[in-house]
Order: C-alpha cells, then sequence, then structure tokens
C-alpha cells in the first residue's frame, strides 16, 4: 500500500487531520483525531485504506474515517464515504466492500426504569440471559420460522418480526429507518437463504454482545430527561446483525464483482465501467446498473432480516427480565440504529445540494433533530447515538445536532475501535485472567466461544472515553451519559 500520505497529513485544528489529495484521490480524505491520538495508532493501516477509498468513481466531499477507525475489507472500519447519484451515466460506485460483511450490524438500546437495587440477583438473572441469547458462530438457537417468514422479514423487516409476535409494534417509530428498508425483488442466493432460516434471534460471535449496563453519569442532563435516563438507571445494549444471511450477501456480491476486474499497471479496472481501483477490495458498480441495483436490493433485505434479529433479542432479554424482575423488568426501546450500511441521502457539498450514495462502515448516523428521518420524539434532540465501548471500561449514549447536520454526511463513531488485532489480542491477552477480574469488580461475565474473551478484551480497543472526546470536538455528536458494564453476553 501506499504510505505517502504521510506526507500529505495537516492538522486542521478542529479535532480533524486532513490528507490532501494525492496520486488516485479524487477528493481529500478527513480523520477524525489530533496528534496525540493518531501517534498512538501509528501503524494502523486504516488510515491507507481510507486513501484508497478517495479514488472511488463520483466520490464527493471528503473520504472520512471516524475517530473509532481501524483495518478493515477494503475501506476501513469506520469509515464514511459519499457518492454522486448523478454521477455519470449510471450514478457513483456502490461498494459492497464500503458497507461490509455485516450487514446492518447495529446497536438497540433499551432502558427501564429501576436501578440496579431493583435486580435481586444479578448473578442468576445473568446465567439467565446467558441461556435464553443463543450466542456463538454456530446460529443454533434460532426461533423457528417458515419460508414464507423469511421472505415477509427480507421485505418488511422489523414490521414482519412484529407482526409474528416479535417485538412491539410500539417499537418502531424508534428504529433507525423505522426498521425497513425499501427492497424490489429480495432475491437472495440459496445459500444465504438456507443460513437466514436458522439464525433469527440470535447474537453472533465476535464483538457481537448484549450488555446490561447502569448509567454511570450523565453529562447533558435536558437530553438525558427527555429520553428517560437517569443516573444508576438500568438499561442494555443489545449489537448484532444479519448473522451468516447477510455475511452471505456480501459474499456473493464480492465475488461477484471482483472477477470483473482485472489488474493493468497496479491498479483493478473494470473495462465495462471505466473503473480504475488501487485496491481490488474496492470493487464496486455504478449504482444504477444492474449489478449496482441488485446488491442494492439485496443488501437491504439483509439490513431488513438485521432489524428482526434485534426486534427477536429485545423479546428474548424482556422475557428475561420480566421472570426475573416482575414489573421492574419492563424495558423500552429508546434507539436502535444500523452502523454497517449504505444509504440514499440529500446531503449539501460545497454549497449544493447532492443526492448521495453514504456508504457507513463502522459509522452511525448522527442526524440533527430536523431531519426529516428523524422521529418527531426527537425533534429537541437530536437522533440518539449508541456506541459501545468495551465490557470492562463502559459505553457511551450520544446525540446528534440539535439542527442541520454535520460535516461528515450527518455520521458519527460506532464503538470505541479495536487498537489490537484479534490474533495479537489472543496472544498476548489473557481470557481466563480478564473474567476473574472483570466479576471482582461485580461485572458478571459469560461467553460462548474460546477465545472471544482474550480477542474482545477491554486492552484490545481503544480508550471509548478518548474516540467520545474527538468525537465531540470534530462536532459529529454530543455526549449524553456514559454507561458502565454490569451484565455481559458474548458468542
Amino acid at each position: 500500500m501506499d504510505q505517502a500520505w504521510r506526507d500529505h497529513l495537516v492538522e486542521e485544528g478542529d479535532g480533524t487531520m486532513r490528507i490532501r489529495a494525492h496520486g488516485t484521490m479524487k477528493v481529500d480524505a478527513r480523520l477524525v483525531t489530533d496528534a496525540a491520538h493518531m501517534q498512538r495508532h501509528a501503524d494502523d493501516r486504516g488510515p491507507e485504506q481510507l486513501v484508497n477509498t478517495a479514488s472511488l468513481p463520483g466520490v464527493v466531499g471528503e473520504a472520512w474515517a471516524m475517530a473509532d477507525w481501524h483495518f478493515g475489507y477494503g475501506f476501513p472500519i469506520g469509515g464514511v464515504v459519499a457518492t454522486d447519484t448523478e454521477f455519470g451515466d449510471a450514478g457513483g460506485a456502490i461498494s459492497p466492500g464500503g458497507v461490509g460483511f455485516d450487514i446492518n450490524c447495529g446497536v438497540r438500546f433499551l432502558a427501564l426504569d429501576a436501578t440496579v437495587n431493583d435486580i435481586p440477583n444479578l448473578k442468576k438473572l445473568a446465567g439467565r440471559l446467558a441461556g435464553r441469547i443463543p450466542a456463538g458462530g454456530s446460529g443454533k438457537g434460532g426461533v423457528d420460522i417458515t419460508t414464507s417468514d423469511l421472505q415477509d422479514i427480507l421485505q418488511r423487516g422489523a414490521h414482519a418480526a412484529a407482526d409474528l409476535g416479535h417485538g412491539h409494534h410500539a417499537d418502531l417509530a424508534f428504529l433507525e429507518s423505522n426498521g425497513l428498508l425499501e427492497t424490489q425483488e429480495a432475491e437472495l442466493s440459496q445459500r444465504a437463504l438456507e443460513r437466514g432460516m436458522k439464525s433469527l434471534g440470535t447474537l453472533g460471535s465476535g464483538n457481537h454482545f448484549l450488555e446490561l449496563q447502569t448509567v454511570g453519569s450523565v453529562v447533558d442532563e435536558a437530553t438525558a430527561a427527555a429520553w428517560g435516563l437517569y443516573e444508576d438507571q438500568v438499561v442494555a445494549m443489545i449489537h448484532s446483525g444479519s448473522r451468516g444471511l447477510g455475511h452471505q450477501v456480501c459474499t456473493d456480491h464480492v465475488r461477484g464483482l471482483e472477477a470483473t476486474y482485472k489488474q493493468q499497471e497496479g491498479m483493478w479496472v473494470n473495462e465495462k465501467w471505466g473503473y480504475a481501483l488501487p485496491d481490488r477490495q474496492l470493487a464496486s458498480a455504478p449504482v444504477y446498473s444492474v449489478e449496482g441495483q441488485a446488491y442494492l436490493d439485496s443488501m437491504n433485505a439483509a439490513a431488513n432480516f438485521a432489524f428482526a434479529n434485534r426486534a427477536v433479542l429485545a423479546e428474548r432479554l424482556r422475557t428475561v427480565l420480566k421472570l426475573e424482575m416482575g414489573v421492574d423488568g419492563e424495558a423500552t426501546t429508546l434507539y436502535d440504529v444500523a452502523h454497517n450500511i449504505a444509504k440514499m441521502e440529500t446531503h449539501v457539498i460545497h454549497g449544493k445540494s447532492c443526492s448521495c450514495c453514504v456508504h457507513r462502515k463502522g459509522a452511525t448516523r448522527a442526524f440533527g433533530g430536523d431531519h426529516a428521518e428523524v422521529g418527531k420524539q426527537f425533534a429537541s434532540t437530536g437522533q440518539p447515538v449508541i456506541v459501545p465501548g468495551d465490557m470492562g471500561n463502559g459505553s457511551w449514549i450520544m446525540a446528534g445536532p440539535l439542527k442541520g447536520g454535520n460535516m461528515a454526511f450527518g455520521s458519527s463513531c460506532h464503538g470505541a475501535g479495536r487498537a489490537l488485532s484479534r490474533s495479537q489480542a489472543k496472544k498476548t491477552l489473557d481470557g481466563k485472567a480478564l473474567k476473574r477480574s472483570l466479576e471482582a469488580q461485580g461485572v458478571r461475565v459469560h461467553a460462548s466461544t474460546p477465545n472471544v474473551l482474550s480477542e474482545e478484551a477491554p486492552d484490545a480497543y481503544k480508550d471509548v472515553d478518548e474516540v467520545i472526546r474527538l468525537t465531540e470536538q470534530a462536532g459529529l455528536a454530543r455526549p449524553v451519559a456514559r454507561m458502565n458494564p454490569l451484565a455481559v453476553i458474548k458468542g
């Protein structure tokens, strides 16, 4: 990869650093960072990938990396890149690598009107959650659905799940895009459908989790009050996505697109569209081409499955809370947000309105309270932005602007971001010792997969408080409340 980007790095003084366009870049790149943060993550290959994304056909504005950026497939995780849908004959590029393999991986945030003192037995509650929430890579333990149920879910997302009795219809107004992205055909491969049939209502492995938390500190009293949040309150985060179904959708389209690119003079070229890309993993199609539309339709179907998956997981959580806490276990959804998605949105770029295909890969939408896609209940606060940290240190909930957008296409960070790769973490961190340490602090931990505690240890992640500080400094979102972990269910 080209490391010349360091010669073009400029501190902007607003919580960001700019990489000026050079080489094949069509626009500048921006990182939400400062010199100290940059130095701590100096060997990260993410910025090199960000530079590559700035070469996409039709790219507009700037290619962004949120403060939690790290190395990914083609695009860095934490990457936000928009292309002009009016570019050329068939619109700018849409790239499956700009969404990632876990389509609509996202987080649902639920709140109880209860404190930790209302939990009769935390150890028993955590154990029962671990028993009722299927976790791990296998996908076992999903709810039974028919083929027609699955097709309905692919078309109607969380709405279909609610009609099947999974989740509350009242939740729908509190989900991004109301838990439903528009599809035409929803034609997925047989393998994708098979993987979806068994995994609805399962957590998955890796960084996916269900976590009971307490609100440790409120930093924006007015917004917290509007959302019904208060210190010592019990809340929950569910972090999961489209499971094997979404992974298969991405795999199918990545393979199909990458096969159309051939290497020529150091670039990957698709002669049909005249595309030349510095990395094959950026393989793209014009958004209005047959291939681009097929990917977008399949991606939306997989995203609908993910919304339904989190609805079932929320239902399972509520069942356990009710059993263990009675009336105190009533949990309401504050928000559910995607952080691996591509969406058609309108943004003002260099003073002009632009219809964009916005890729968010490991980045959360952070719209202002006056945005048409933000529910009226958030008009006075801005959209909730859910930022899970790590299981040892805590998480945050932030808010988009009160009005208007931010300069990163209405986007924010989505978590702490990895500081160590999974293999590095596995070699250097002791999962069993971590479990003992967390439980000594009063955090109950249940993990289904060997090595997951090493891979997901707090030391494997960036400092979430620093990520939040940089995000606020850059004006992307404002912090509302910080959560502390109470019980963690990991895959």
